[in-house]
C-alpha cells in the first residue's frame, strides 16, 4: 500500500504498444536504483509493476506494462513524452502513515476545473484546486475527508454536487506534477477505500436488520 506522500517526480520517456501490452517508460534518477524487477511503484496514483530497470542508462529509467483495465480506467495513456509524473514506493510495514491508506487502484478520472493561487503576488502561496468528479464517486467524498488526486493524498475542503475543492500548500504544488497541469487536464482519482468498504458492508444485499443485530447493538 501507499500513503499518497509523493517521494519524487519522474519524466515520461515513452508509451509503446507491444504485442502483449502497452509499455510505459519513465526516467527517475532518484528511485530507479532502489527498484528491483517486480517491485510495485505508484505512477500518478496507479500501482504498477517495475520492469526493465536500467539504473545505468542516461537518464536512469524503468518500465511497466499497462493492462487493458489500467488503460481504460486511468489517464496514463493520455500523457505525452516529457510529462511530469508523481512517483511513490510502497510504505514498509510499521512505518508512520503520513497521508492516508492509498491502494494505487484508481476508481476513475476527474477533470481539473481550476488551480488558483490564493495570494498571486507572493513568491510562495497556497493554491485552491477544483475538480469535477464523476457522479458515481461523489458519495465517497466528504468535507475534511481524504481523496487521492494524481497519487497525492489531499484533504477535501468542500464539495458541491460533483465539484470538489482542495487546498494545496506551496510544497505540494512545487514538488509534484500539479504545477504542470492546466484546466481541462484529466486526473486519476482514488477515493477513500474505508468509505467503499463501509458502503459494501451495509449494502442491502449484505445487511439485514435482525433481532440478533438489534440485541448485539444495544437496542
Amino acid at each position: 500500500m501507499f500513503t499518497g506522500l509523493i517521494e519524487t517526480t519522474g519524466t515520461l520517456l515513452a508509451i509503446t504498444p507491444t504485442a502483449g501490452a502497452t509499455r510505459i517508460t519513465i526516467a527517475s534518477p532518484t528511485l530507479t536504483a532502489r527498484l528491483n524487477t517486480g517491485d510495485s511503484i505508484a505512477v500518478n496514483g496507479v500501482c504498477l509493476t517495475a520492469l526493465s530497470i536500467e539504473p545505468n542508462a542516461f537518464p536512469p529509467r524503468f518500465s511497466a506494462d499497462l493492462a487493458a483495465e489500467t488503460i481504460a480506467r486511468t489517464t496514463l495513456t493520455h500523457l505525452r513524452p516529457d510529462a511530469v509524473v508523481n512517483l511513490e514506493l510502497p510504505t514498509p510495514a510499521g512505518s508512520p502513515l503520513g497521508g492516508h491508506v492509498v491502494q494505487g487502484h484508481v476508481d476513475g478520472t476527474a477533470t481539473l476545473l481550476s488551480l488558483s493561487a490564493i495570494t498571486p503576488d507572493q513568491p510562495e502561496t497556497d493554491w485552491r484546486l477544483r475538480i469535477q468528479l464523476p457522479d458515481v464517486l461523489t458519495r465517497y467524498v466528504v468535507p475534511q475527508g481524504s481523496i487521492t488526486i494524481e497519487g497525492i493524498s489531499l484533504t477535501v475542503a468542500s464539495i458541491e454536487g460533483t465539484e470538489v475543492e482542495v487546498a494545496i500548500i506551496p510544497h505540494t504544488y512545487a514538488a509534484t506534477s500539479l504545477h504542470t497541469l492546466t484546466p481541462g487536464s484529466p486526473l486519476n482519482i482514488e477515493v477513500d477505500v474505508l468509505g467503499k468498504y463501509a458502503e459494501r458492508q451495509h449494502s442491502p444485499d449484505r445487511f439485514q436488520l435482525t433481532e440478533e443485530y438489534l440485541i448485539a447493538n444495544g437496542y
